[in-house]
């Protein structure tokens, strides 16, 4: 081969015995670095950016949605409901497995007790829909009481199992 096909080559394999190996030129820092741009203007650029990036509102959320007003108040309120047995919040135990609010400010909530045997399988949904259908703007409730996937311990937040002592 002449060396004008060598440099024309687009692919690299293993060299035959009798070619000479041409290794490709080896990066350099120099080549990355912007010698006009002192350290201080390196670290200005920085600054700046990341004050832009902390000075940035964030999105609003629908009201309805997570991040939302009404659904955060609708969480709140679920937070303030105690299991009578354990000292812990209904939604930080697990027992709330999904909060819904439509553009009509109606509110589902999704739920399950600890086990089918609950004393307080009969009063909690209903505790449950008045205190979500009390919280301003909610214009309807429902509660949907589930058993599939079962309650767990493991449905629990880490606040819940440090009060509980099993952390």
């Amino acid at each position: 081969m002449s060396t004008d096909e060598d440099t024309k080559k687009t692919w690299v394999a293993a060299p035959a015995p009798n070619e000479e190996l041409v290794k490709p030129p080896r990066a350099m820092v120099s080549d990355a670095v912007d010698e006009t741009e002192t350290p201080r203007e390196t670290f200005e650029r920085k600054r700046d950016y990341l004050e832009g990036f902390l000075a940035k509102k964030p999105e609003v959320a629908h009201a309805g949605e997570p991040g939302g007003d009404l659904y955060e108040a609708v969480v709140e309120a679920l937070k303030e409901i105690y299991d009578p047995e354990i000292p812990v919040n209904i939604y930080d135990l697990g027992l709330i497995y999904a909060v819904e609010v439509s553009d009509e400010a109606d509110a589902k909530v999704t739920m399950t007790l600890t086990t089918p045997h609950c004393p307080v399988a009969e009063s909690m949904p209903a505790e449950v829909e008045l205190r979500v259908g009390a919280v301003p703007g909610v214009r309807d409730s429902e509660v949907a009481l589930v058993w599939d996937p079962p309650w767990g311990p493991d449905k629990m937040t880490d606040e819940a199992r440090l009060e509980l002592g099993m952390l």
